[in-house]
């Protein structure tokens, strides 16, 4: 295995693509549904990639996915230069966990995104 790319499904994906590019985040792919908007969009920045798509757009084809926004998803980024992110990114979104020292010597930070998922930076200082 060589690497992991979520698939993240959202109601609202121009909102989504709107936090994720202030999160630093580019758009690397789409997708349009019927009506001319997006139904799915690639995200990505460094080595970090983020699909997301519609939840109308698997209407009936994946009854596993049925959850609500948001959920017991955490999504753990490792990084450099988490301070100077921190700072950049803390009044843009909610911040869960302000930034600290963990006990396993990571220094991490979280935040909710748009849609109520939990996204976790870390540092090996």
């Amino acid at each position: 295995m060589e690497s992991v790319s979520p698939n993240i499904y959202v109601y609202d994906i121009d909102a989504t693509v709107a936090f994720y590019k202030q999160l630093g985040f580019e758009v690397a792919g789409t997708v349009p549904d019927h009506a001319g908007g997006l139904t799915f969009v690639m995200m990505t920045c460094g080595a970090v990639t983020f699909m997301f798509q519609t939840f109308h757009s698997i209407d009936g084809q994946l009854p596993i996915v049925r959850r609500e926004n948001g959920g017991s998803l955490l999504l753990y980024i490792k990084m450099k230069g988490i301070r100077a992110y921190y700072e950049r990114i803390k009044d843009i979104a909610t911040v869960v966990t302000p930034l600290e020292k963990t006990f396993y010597g990571a220094t991490e930070f979280s935040i909710e995104d748009n849609n109520q998922y939990l996204l976790t930076f870390a540092e090996d200082e």
